[in-house]
């Protein structure tokens, strides 16, 4: 399922959403105090809200990923399993709105890129029946709007664009497309795409050195401008330019035991929230300032249940909660 954030797992219902609440970011205080995390001088707070979803039944699956419309308050979480709803849709209080299954096979990532004039979502589909390795666009409501690949057919061309397994994406405020396509598929690549869906640049290669990926998995852009990839197998993450494509650095002094599988910052831009799956544990890491990338310095470790597998997560724009999918989390 999907929760609200702070760690604990075993607390409740179906948890597989931890939702993290933080006083940095002015939030008020929610329900059930869970646990603290100071990160840099005791003020900094992080608790599982216990309490969120007001009506955990409608976990029926396997949560794999959230997604946060800070813009409209709106909490998306994608789930798989035979003959449930694929798509649950919340307010950020927890309070349920509606589901919808309309042309989604497997979900894997999912980000919402709302404007003022439109609420729109994004899913990348690893499924392997007729609506899998493609990345679509749906309104709030489940409508589909866009297709992106060759539903039921994966590959690795470019003209026309195809996927396989794509991971995860990240739509900017610009509308440009951010793509990572390789979850143990065929593919290794992050590409940029353009409001119009044309290639502006990509990397697309399997290895070990700058600019090539094993199961890239992850993506997000900073305010700095600059790209950062959760390369799960290489374990490290690595930052490129966001105009040019540039290879810009890599951390990986953080992640000896275990690939980063997620990886998003806080709103103010001063943190990084990075999810390590098998180890079932999630990282505050320091942003590194503008202009450099250096090693990665962990603020703090949230250690979460032994097996609940935080999968991919993402973080309220408006009130700095972090949003977690398990998929290892049980029904209660």
């Amino acid at each position: 399922m999907a929760r609200l954030w702070v760690g604990l797992a075993g607390a409740g219902f179906f948890l597989a959403l931890l939702v993290l609440h933080s006083r940095f970011c002015g939030s008020p205080v929610l329900r059930k105090f869970a646990f603290q995390v100071s990160w840099t001088t005791k003020e900094i707070l992080y608790r599982l809200d216990v309490g969120w979803p007001n009506r955990p039944e409608y976990f029926t699956g396997t949560t794999f990923c959230v997604a946060v419309d800070s813009l409209s308050g709106l909490v998306y979480v994608a789930q798989r399993g035979d003959n449930i709803p694929k798509v649950l849709v919340f307010t950020e209080d927890g309070y349920f709105l509606r589901s919808w299954n309309y042309t989604v096979d497997t979900p894997h990532g999912i980000f919402a890129a709302s404007t003022l004039h439109e609420q729109s979502v994004w899913i990348t589909d690893v499924g392997s029946g007729s609506y899998g390795h493609t990345i679509k666009k749906y309104n709030s409501f489940g409508d589909l709007v866009q297709v992106l690949g060759t539903p039921g057919k994966k590959g690795t061309g470019l003209t026309p664009l195809q996927f396989d397994n794509p991971a995860e994406l990240y739509v900017d405020d610009t509308g440009d497309i951010y793509i990572v396509d390789g979850d143990g598929g065929l593919n290794n690549r992050l590409i940029k795409l353009s409001q119009d869906f044309m290639i502006l640049w990509l990397h697309g290669e399997r290895g070990t050195g700058p600019a090539k990926f094993n199961i890239p998995h992850s993506v997000t852009v900073d305010s700095a401008g600059r790209v950062w990839v959760a390369d799960r197998g290489n374990k490290r993450i690595q930052v490129f330019d966001k105009d040019t494509g540039e290879w810009l650095g890599a951390w990986n002094n953080c992640f000896t035991e275990e690939g980063p599988s997620s990886v998003r910052f806080t709103p103010d831009g001063k943190y990084v929230i990075v999810a390590q799956l098998n180890l079932s544990r999630v990282l505050l890491v320091a942003a590194p300032p503008v202009g450099s990338i250096g090693n990665c310095s962990v603020i703090n470790t949230i250690q979460l249940a032994d097996q609940v597998l935080p999968h991919l997560l993402d973080v309220s724009g408006k009130t700095g909660a972090i949003y977690v999918a398990e998929i290892g989390a049980n029904l209660f």
